[in-house]
């Protein structure tokens, strides 16, 4: 059996490995294949991509993309797209412009809840231009909590909803954009705050129903703190509505650190490598493992 995780996060945004620990700590982890996942962000993709090849691993190049939908925060993980593509190109340039925005803003918000920060600061944890990740790369290395959520709970997302940064891009914008450059999009983690949590299960078809008619692909079948009930209602949105299955540890390193790639909770390796085949059998960019066989 062969395993595999297409949800995983560097320090290119909010995990605290390069693209090339990932890759190695993959291998490690006994895995055939992964993705790197950032959020709204590929600047780790072609160091992830060469050091996979390095050490003759299956990869996807990939991003974890915030949308806005009914007034919601959504993370779509895009998968196997051509990043050279024109058009994801000129999406790309409006997605990171987002990102990039106003963070001398939010540099001075995070200094008023009585932090210490300074552009200069932020600017040395930066990987390309300054964005809200290398604030909350700076304020990880102030050791405030022992997990990096709570950045976001008290200073970063409070910044970003006082400034008007919430989020311009909208499903009906990105979808046909990612198969365009010939990959996949897949909703993750459905029950979480950022996704469907809060709405009743039918409620939750309605908008997955709503979001597959408007060009997604698939959905996250395996999540680490999926309640069996959870599980088995995505299992009843993949079958009903012909979802592509993808799965996930939603893996971010010392800042996550009760997730490990590959297993999630401390269970046993758990994404089969046909969940990466499926997504392979479908996108346009992908490299194999040495293994043919992903069972």
């Amino acid at each position: 059996m062969t395993y595999t995780d297409l949800h995983i996060h560097s320090l290119v945004s909010d995990g605290s490995m390069t693209p090339e620990e990932i890759a190695a700590y993959a291998k490690k982890r006994g895995l055939s294949a992964f993705a790197l996942t950032d959020h709204d962000n590929i600047a780790g993709d072609v160091a992830a991509e060469k050091a996979a090849r390095e050490l003759g691993l299956g990869f996807v190049p990939g991003m974890e993309l915030s949308v806005r939908f009914h007034g919601r925060k959504l993370h779509i993980v895009c998968l196997g797209f051509d990043r050279e593509h024109p058009a994801f190109q000129k999406f790309y340039k409006k997605v990171r412009a987002s990102k990039e925005a106003k963070i001398h803003e939010i540099v001075s918000f995070v200094r008023a809840r009585g932090i210490k920060i300074t552009m200069e600061d932020v600017e040395r944890f930066a990987y390309g231009l300054a964005d809200r990740y290398a604030i909350m790369r700076y304020l990880v290395s102030l050791h405030l909590y022992e997990h990096a959520q709570p950045l976001w709970d008290n200073y970063l997302d409070p910044a970003v909803h006082a400034l008007g940064l919430d989020g311009i891009i909208e499903p009906e914008e990105a979808l046909p954009i990612i198969h365009e450059a010939g990959g996949i999009t897949s909703l993750a983690h459905f029950h979480k705050r950022i996704g469907l949590k809060g709405m009743t299960r039918d409620e939750q078809e309605a908008a997955v129903a709503e979001l597959h008619a408007l060009g997604l692909d698939g959905m996250e079948c395996w999540y680490p703190n999926y309640t069996e009930d959870d599980r088995a209602f995505a299992a009843h949105l993949i079958e009903t509505y012909d979802l592509l299955p993808t799965a996930g540890t939603d893996f971010h390193g010392t800042n996550r650190p009760e997730i490990d790639m590959g297993s999630g909770l401390g269970t046993e390796l758990a994404i089969p490598g046909r969940i990466f085949s499926g997504v392979t059998a479908r996108v346009k960019k992908f490299i194999r493992p040495k293994q043919e066989e992903m069972e």
